[in-house]
């Protein structure tokens, strides 16, 4: 293609073919014979040499079909997160090549190409499903995955809890966060999602699903396989937003563990309310939530509902131990918002436009990933804590440098911080600002104590955040898959074909952009022109004074006329000094 030398079929069989080139004069020609019994083809005769003139070397390649381009700027695509539109295919195969193709070749060029990387087409996605499915229980004994099928063996649900998830949550906080989100392709869909904190407070992946929308009974479904699987551990706690079938579902499914909600969803939801989107009732908000002890919240509390006449009543009934950390039954840590489902959202962004198979293989892939180089990371690590509480102890450590203690007992002790006492139990683990017992760490107060007697700081951490359950917690392996030719698939699994969900699709361009949720401030675009947000550059139509300080402009030139003159600017007043 290079070259520009094009060729045309001869002859050709299904035994054997004949190519020559495109100049009846040219010696250049190819010969070859299909190999009885297999699908391959050998070359009995090419004569390499081309002896056509430049008249047939055309710009625009007759051999480059959809098919040669796709295998072209393949290698282009590997990346899901890439966008390539078919311009870009265009000046691709212009730049490499030399070729002009058309749009509509660079567009079907570029889905052949997608085609092969994403593993078929959607439809063809679907009934790869199965075999998909079992080669990740043959590579990776232990993990969970349910398929269910509905009516005309048509999709409905799929769930999957990787073994190394399964044994490493054990090492993790309790508390689990849940959310779902649409996924893009031509069969729409909802992705659930349950993930938790590790002991560097990362994001640590539980379990992934795959259902129709946001109901009940989807819910439901993937909250009972979560059960299932992990189990319910003592002091569970559930953190997610306001979603009614949320809601309906956990007091179904897990009734014994308590159900915290996002803490800043809540905070649209009062915005949107309430109709004020002010930055004194979001710090006021922010701080009676994050209050660790009762004093603290309701001196915040206070301040909040007089900023917010009315809020009192809605927050109230909402429940107090659903969005405050001082009032929550169970321990929630530092975990007061579903951040962690977000960030998975965000990192799953760019896939869940795949075909479902390609889309589940990039979920393992980004787990195996994560867990491949965590697990480096907590190996070489050298301290007894993880790398973020190591950060954390050591800020408040210098904060108790200038704290000072009084002594009552072995165990009782009175810190001064500033203004304000704080009284510590070591025997109860205790501290009156809240933070020892609710986060598991030993706040300034007690780091105080500690500089000053004979304790050891990393003894009052929980294990949760210590360097070997971060290392424990991602010492499950999550094993590669082969390529597709190699899979091993028995009779019954290949065999059992799935049907794309019935869904209806509407006519022009799928929505790749999220509807924002209620109360929610989106980012106004800011011009680079006139510093004024709501409208970019290439759309702004503000005048701009040409020089805002007052100074004269001075125009230099090398016409020797000019030498050392310098003159005014002054803008026209009106439509007729510019005439005049």
């Amino acid at each position: 293609m290079r070259e520009k030398f094009q060729f045309k079929t001869f002859k050709s069989n299904s035994h054997f073919t004949i190519i020559r080139c495109l100049d009846t004069s040219c010696s250049w020609r190819l010969r070859a014979k299909r190999l009885e019994g297999s699908g391959y083809w050998m070359v009995t005769k090419y004569e390499r040499k081309h002896t056509c003139t430049t008249d047939f070397k055309k710009v625009r390649y007759r051999q480059a079909t959809s098919w040669v381009v796709g295998e072209c700027v393949k290698k282009r695509l590997i990346n899901p997160g890439r966008v390539f539109k078919p311009r870009d295919v265009i000046d691709d195969m212009k730049r490499k090549f030399g070729v002009n193709i058309s749009y509509s070749v660079a567009w079907r060029g570029r889905e052949y190409a997608y085609e092969n990387l994403r593993l078929g087409t959607p439809e063809q996605s679907y009934s790869l499903l199965p075999g998909y499915l079992h080669m990740l229980r043959e590579t990776n004994p232990g993990t969970v995955v349910n398929l269910e099928v509905g009516e005309q063996d048509r999709f409905k649900y799929l769930f999957i809890a990787f073994d190394a998830s399964i044994k490493g949550f054990q090492y993790c906080r309790p508390v689990v966060s849940i959310d779902a989100t649409h996924m893009k392709g031509k069969y729409r869909g909802v992705l659930f999602m349950a993930v938790c904190h590790d002991a560097n407070q990362q994001i640590f992946p539980l379990a992934f699903g795959i259902g129709d929308s946001e109901n009940d009974a989807a819910w439901t479904w993937f909250l009972r396989r979560i059960k299932d699987v992990f189990g319910e551990r003592p002091g569970h706690v559930i953190v997610s937003d306001r979603h009614r079938s949320i809601n309906n579902a956990v007091k179904e499914v897990f009734p014994n563990a308590f159900h915290g909600i996002c803490m800043y969803h809540l905070l649209n939801n009062l915005k949107n309310k309430f109709k004020t989107k002010t930055k004194e009732l979001e710090q006021h908000y922010i701080q009676t939530a994050k209050a660790y002890n009762l004093q603290e919240f309701h001196v915040l509390f206070y301040t909040l509902c007089c900023a917010v006449p009315g809020a009192k009543e809605y927050l109230e009934r909402v429940g107090l131990d659903r969005w405050t950390r001082s009032h929550s039954p169970s321990r929630r840590y530092n975990i007061m918002t579903t951040n962690i489902s977000e960030s998975m959202n965000a990192a799953l962004v760019k896939v869940r436009e795949l075909p479902i198979t390609a889309f589940v293989n990039e979920i393992r892939l980004l787990c195996q990933r994560w867990f491949f180089e965590r697990r480096n990371k907590a190996k070489d690590f050298t301290s007894k804590m993880s790398k973020d509480v190591e950060k954390k102890l050591e800020k408040r450590r210098d904060r108790a440098q200038i704290m000072d203690i009084r002594y009552a007992d072995e165990y009782n002790f009175d810190v001064i911080d500033g203004d304000q006492n704080f009284c510590v139990d070591m025997a109860l683990w205790t501290c009156t600002c809240g933070k020892f017992q609710l986060d598991q760490l030993p706040c300034e107060h007690v780091l105080v104590v500690v500089r000053k007697s004979a304790y050891e700081a990393y003894d009052l951490c929980s294990p949760f955040y210590s360097r070997e359950y971060w290392y424990e917690s991602y010492s499950g392996v999550i094993n590669p898959l082969p390529h597709i030719i190699s899979w091993c698939i028995p009779e019954d699994v290949s065999s059992f074909k799935i049907m794309p969900p019935d869904v209806r699709t509407s006519a022009g361009r799928r929505r790749k952009r999220r509807i924002p949720s209620v109360g929610e401030e989106q980012s106004q675009p800011k011009c680079s022109r006139c510093r004024e947000s709501g409208h970019n550059r290439a759309t702004c139509q503000n005048p701009i004074a040409l020089h805002p300080s007052g100074q004269t402009f001075t125009a230099c030139s090398t016409n020797p006329s000019f030498q050392g003159a310098s003159s005014s600017y002054h803008p026209p007043s009106s439509i007729d000094d510019t005439n005049s």
